[in-house]
């Protein structure tokens, strides 16, 4: 599950110097669903950086903010936009909550950008994204039992406009994440 990440100005700036894009920064720090982040999209032929919103409403008004990775070629709402439509939204690093509720800090431990997986759609005349998520891996099934689904930089192109390679990313094996937790709940008794 992928429901908050940080978005900074720095990572824009890396973003940009790294794929010699240059557009709209969108929102700046903590981005939870409803927002609108910088993403990485191929609408023009060739990557861009665009701002779209998080969360694609359901038929019941629900918020969608997540997909299976695993399951994602199954669902009539997403298959078209998997074909056709992926995009990828980066983060300095993205937060879970464990149990006991404390709140965990996930990030790459040698790099300063990660690159999540997603796809949007137009709805509602708003371009509308969620985020591929995947099985957790040893880093973080302490925490969670879903992850992002994590593209390197080098492969953030043909992610976006190689449909022929999507389903080969949706089986990666994800790295191992760094953790971090602020502060942990104590009890007194």
């Amino acid at each position: 599950m992928c429901g908050r990440f940080y978005f900074g100005s720095y990572t824009a700036n890396i973003v940009e110097k790294t794929f010699n894009i240059f557009g709209g920064v969108g929102t700046v720090g903590d981005v939870t669903p409803g927002m609108s982040p910088m993403v990485l999209s191929g609408r023009k032929e060739r990557l861009t950086e665009e701002t779209m919103h998080w969360g694609i409403k359901n038929r019941n008004g629900g918020l969608i903010i997540n997909a299976r990775a695993e399951s994602v070629y199954e669902k009539p709402m997403f298959s078209e936009s998997m074909e056709y439509r992926r995009i990828i939204i980066p983060a300095e690093h993205f937060y879970e909550w464990d149990r006991d509720k404390n709140k965990v800090t996930f990030s790459l431990p040698d790099s300063e950008i990660i690159y999540l997986a997603g796809f949007y759609n137009l709805i509602n005349n708003v371009d509308s994204f969620v985020i591929l998520t995947t099985e957790a891996n040893e880093s973080m099934e302490k925490v969670h039992d879903r992850m992002p689904l994590m593209i390197e930089a080098k492969d953030v192109n043909d992610w976006i406009m190689e449909s022929g390679k999507t389903r080969e990313f949706l089986h990666r094996k994800m790295p191992e994440l760094h953790s971090e937790r602020k502060y942990e709940q104590l009890s007194l008794f």
